[in-house]
């Protein structure tokens, strides 16, 4: 059997989103759902690294609390570069911690993020040809919640 290449990876952007306080909106059922549905509005942000800009306001965290350790994310927000280019980002994410550690996420208490595993596979849509490259690689991301902010790096896989 041939040897495989070892995936590399290589940082694209971390991100500070700022987001506002959570809508609740309690339990979901129904088929091929069940837990406590979030939605948190995404209000601006900033873009550093092999990408510079800003988040626009108007995008929207939709959560799914499914059970008191862990929680499914779907982010979808547009990036403004510094050059004016839009890139939409689609972002579902993981996150998990001890059921105490989530409680206080929940809250909006601090939690160190080393108590929390928060990853994500955000993929692109974008319009400048320049970054057609973002739309022909995986990309996985770690992050952090804060009681005002998430930050986010993002890492192309090679």
């Amino acid at each position: 059997m041939a040897l495989l290449t070892v995936p590399t990876l290589e940082l694209v952007a971390e991100l500070s989103v700022s987001v506002a306080a959570p809508i609740e909106a309690g339990e979901v059922i129904g088929v091929g759902t069940s837990g406590r549905r979030r939605i948190i509005a995404i209000t601006g942000g900033t873009v550093r690294g092999k990408l510079n800009g800003r988040v626009l306001p108007g995008g929207a965290d939709f959560q799914l609390i499914v059970s008191a350790t862990t929680a499914v994310l779907d982010a979808r927000y547009m990036l403004e570069l510094d050059n004016g280019a839009k890139v939409f980002v689609q972002n579902h994410a993981l996150r998990r911690g001890s059921a105490e550690a989530i409680a206080k996420l929940v809250k909006g208490e601090p939690v160190d993020p080393a108590e929390i595993y928060f990853r994500c596979v955000p993929t692109f849509e974008v319009s400048d040809p320049a970054l057609a490259w973002l739309t022909e690689s995986v990309f996985i991301g770690t992050g952090a919640r804060f009681p005002e902010r998430v930050e986010i790096a993002f890492y192309q896989v090679g």
